[in-house]
């Protein structure tokens, strides 16, 4: 309700939460809203990340690389850690196609190691692989 009539707004989006799952210490997941599409962190008793401050960044690393993560702490939430994955969200026809995305990311930064830049001398040596 805070958002209600910004401009930056998708009107064919609504809130939703996907994906959620366990990762090290913390649960995983995506949050979409009509405003944006965001990673989250929900904590657990073992997460170390729960006493920063809020708006405290830090990096947490999945299969796919590191990524920059910012502690919120909301009232009627608690705490969580956010992770921008697109904002505003105009580029979503649909709901559909939002959720396909987050998803998507989702499985990516789990599932699939970061591309290895290919340095001169590895491309003269014929090494374009992982070693």
């Amino acid at each position: 309700t805070r958002m209600l009539g910004m401009p930056l707004l998708n009107p064919a989006l609504s809130a939703r939460a996907l994906g959620f799952g366990r990762v090290n210490h913390d649960w995983l997941g995506v949050l979409i809203t009509p405003w944006c599409m965001n990673l989250l962190l929900l904590p657990t008793t073992d997460s170390d990340w729960t006493t920063q401050p809020p708006g405290n960044k830090f990096e947490q690393a999945f299969p796919y690389g590191s990524f920059e993560f910012t502690v919120v702490r909301e009232a009627q939430l608690g705490c969580y850690a956010q992770c921008s994955l697109f904002s505003p969200m105009f580029q979503f026809e649909d709901q559909t196609a939002a959720e396909t995305a987050g998803l998507s990311a989702l499985q990516a930064l789990l599932s699939q190691p970061a591309p290895r830049a290919v340095s001169r001398r590895d491309m003269l040596r014929g090494q374009f692989g992982s070693r």
